[in-house]
């Protein structure tokens, strides 16, 4: 019966394509880059490792170039890797490759004490930042709230890099047959019941000009007096801070954890990094904003652990009409895959890219030097929203972890031993370990809490 019914589908769906084939308006004849040969119903998806679906496309950018053509199912995507061709398209077409291909699920989301220490608790102060500016507080780590609202994202974001979730964004109707997405959809919608009742029980909105001291506070204001059901309604606000939640958390806490990590598999990058710290800083003061200039091992160690681990391997672009790229013409709507990746690991343009190396970010003299390939908030019109608070938090959250304590391996294993190899999930996050974290002599520091 199932088997009846999987064949009906593919019979309507085939139909359908062919109905929408010869009712479309007429448009220039695109013009396609090179690809491998699609297979019937799977399109390319024989040539890709799902769990490490970038470093796949790198290899057939080998082969076909650095634009080319893979079918992901039955939709074409065009596929962009290497800095020259990504900067290319991200800011040489300015306007028309701004917008995003629909994502099925996100559409449904949206419609230590002596013992080592998780790294996974590294998180918890760029997250409590992010609800600061939500709410106005920041909470308590023991806070059941805050447990569970971190317990539920780290959940969300672990299912949405599963197999059968890119299946379910390949195959939406397939997906929706097999139900792949209800796993997350619950977990998204415990996340929202959470920020609803965070939103309902804040204090009255002060007067429209008066001060605010939140996101939320803003929009509530905003909407004072207006109609209750439209732009202002609970649903988008509800929506929007489920945005900032689900963006602000996972990538700031992920690089935190790994940049906790790398200091610990390369004690002599860490030393240095002390060292700066210590000269520049001196004993017992928090380090400020301002403090980057004056820190350029500091600056160019962040980055490149940025660089280096490429967090967010791609994030998908849409064209908004029919777009010329070099000499190939792409019709409205096609999903384009800028690897971002491939531009943090171009060879052409950074001296080791497989290795940890901050030198790609100093001189000859030791001084900081910006890095046109360095894209790992990507670029053009689509460049993310959240980059200077993110550099922020990293550096402010580094710095002073740093200038505070030595991070080691757990005991009876080496630096080189630690573990480096990506953990499934959305983003490229650390795998699941444990350091340890030794004071260092420096004087006290003011408060305790990262």
């Amino acid at each position: 019966m199932a088997l009846l019914l999987l064949g009906i589908l593919l019979l309507l769906l085939g139909l359908w394509g062919l109905l929408r084939t010869c009712t479309r308006t007429p448009s220039p004849t695109p013009r396609w880059p090179p690809g491998p040969r699609p297979l019937p119903l799977i399109g390319n998806l024989h040539l890709l490792r799902m769990s490490q679906q970038d470093r796949s496309l790198m290899e057939l950018s080998e082969r076909y170039g650095p634009v080319f053509t893979v079918h992901l199912g039955r939709q074409k995507t065009v596929v962009l890797a290497g800095y020259e061709a990504v900067r290319e398209a991200l800011v040489g077409t300015g306007p028309q490759l701004a917008d995003r291909p629909p994502i099925a699920i996100f559409q449904l989301i949206q419609g230590g004490g002596g013992q080592p220490f998780p790294l996974a608790l590294l998180g918890w102060a760029p997250s409590n930042i992010t609800f600061t500016l939500l709410f106005g507080r920041r909470f308590e780590y023991q806070d059941p709230v805050f447990v569970s609202l971190l317990s539920l994202i780290d959940e969300v974001m672990v299912l949405l890099g599963t197999p059968s979730l890119q299946l379910f964004n390949i195959y939406p109707w397939l997906g929706a047959l097999l139900r792949l997405h209800q796993p997350v959809l619950q977990k998204i919608e415990e996340v929202r019941s959470i920020l609803r009742t965070l939103l309902e029980g804040r204090q009255p909105p002060k007067p429209r000009g008066g001060l605010v001291k939140s996101y939320m506070d803003a929009l509530i204001q905003q909407g004072q007096g207006k109609e209750p059901q439209g732009l202002f309604a609970e649903a988008n606000m509800v929506a929007c801070a489920l945005d900032m939640v689900m963006a602000g958390t996972e990538t700031t806490s992920a690089t935190l954890q790994w940049a906790a990590l790398l200091m610990g598999k390369h004690p002599s990058v860490q030393g240095r990094v002390q060292a700066e710290l210590d000269r520049v800083l001196g004993p017992g003061r928090l380090p400020r904003l301002e403090d980057q200039r004056s820190l350029p091992y500091t600056n160019a160690v962040l980055h490149e652990v940025q660089r280096f681990i490429t967090l967010l391997p791609h994030v998908p672009r849409c064209t908004v009409a029919d777009t010329q790229l070099g000499s190939y013409l792409l019709p409205k709507g096609t999903p384009v895959i800028p690897l971002l990746s491939s531009v943090l690991l171009d060879e052409t343009q950074w001296e080791t890219p497989r290795q940890f190396n901050p030198g790609h970010f100093l001189d000859a003299k030791g001084r900081f030097v910006k890095r046109a390939a360095f894209l790992p908030f990507s670029a053009g019109r689509r460049v993310c929203v959240g980059e200077s608070l993110a550099r922020s938090e990293l550096f402010l959250l580094f710095a002073g972890l740093l200038h505070r304590y030595r991070l080691l391996p757990p005991p009876g294993l080496s630096p080189t031993a630690l573990d480096t190899t990506p953990a499934p999930a959305f983003t490229m996050r650390p795998p699941a370990q444990a350091l340890c974290v030794v004071p260092r002599s420096g004087g006290s520091y003011p408060g305790d809490q990262l």
